[in-house]
């Protein structure tokens, strides 16, 4: 073993609490609680004075992305399926939480700070890209405005996926940084979510390989939000 390696541990968890969950779950419980208390402290005005310098330094690296792409994207996608739950039961809960809970679209990832319809119908969005803290604008989410889409490869048969909803992502100044397109079918016992985003080409891979992740975080949790409101 060289200077510079450190020796494998492995820790586990004999006895002592009571209820289910491993220490891992323990820390997400305990995570989870202590964010939520910071982001009610703060409230949305006092998360977006925080956060006003990396918000400035997040939407700069998009602008200057969406500069040297010429227009260009590349996109990914992250694939879930679900159990127990419809595609439109799901799809009727976001829609609601859209309008009206911000609460609950926050709470389904750490890097969610604001999450909030504007009056021109438009919704604001501040929350990590890659690494970055970013401010941007989604039109037309919610509808089936496809008309950009129409020629993505990631577009999907309508008779399986007739769930369809996109948007282009644009910063206030009205340069489009970024698209999403979300596709979702029933299956026998479910649906399945396919969750594409794009992001301008010249951006490095991890922008995109982290935005993947985080749509399986937060599409995870508003899936199970949507459940247990059904519940």
């Amino acid at each position: 073993m060289t200077h510079d390696q450190s020796p494998s541990v492995a820790v586990t968890l004999v006895s002592g609490p009571a209820g289910p969950g491993s220490i891992a779950d323990f820390e997400l419980f305990y995570a989870r609680r202590a964010l939520d208390r910071f982001r009610a402290r703060l409230g949305r005005r006092g998360l977006l004075d925080l956060l006003a310098e990396d918000i400035e330094e997040g939407n700069a690296f998009l602008r200057e992305s969406a500069r040297t792409s010429d227009g260009g994207f590349r996109g990914g996608t992250t694939v879930l399926t679900t159990r127990g739950l419809s595609a439109g039961e799901f799809l009727a809960w976001m829609e609601k939480a859209f309008a009206a809970d911000e609460s609950a679209l926050l709470a389904a990832h750490p890097e969610h700070y604001v999450m909030t319809p504007e009056a021109d119908g438009s919704f604001n969005v501040v929350e990590n890209i890659g690494p970055h803290v970013c401010s941007f604008y989604m039109g037309g989410w919610g509808t089936d405005a496809m008309a950009w889409a129409e020629d993505a490869d990631e577009l999907l048969p309508e008779s399986g996926f007739p769930h369809k909803m996109s948007s282009n992502l644009f910063l206030a100044d009205g340069t489009v940084v970024g698209r999403a397109l979300t596709q979702f079918g029933d299956t026998a016992d479910g649906f399945t979510a396919n969750l594409t985003v794009y992001v301008p080409t010249s951006c490095p891979e991890d922008v995109l390989e982290h935005h993947l992740r985080h749509y399986a975080v937060e599409f995870r949790n508003w899936i199970t939000a949507a459940s247990a409101a059904r519940t």
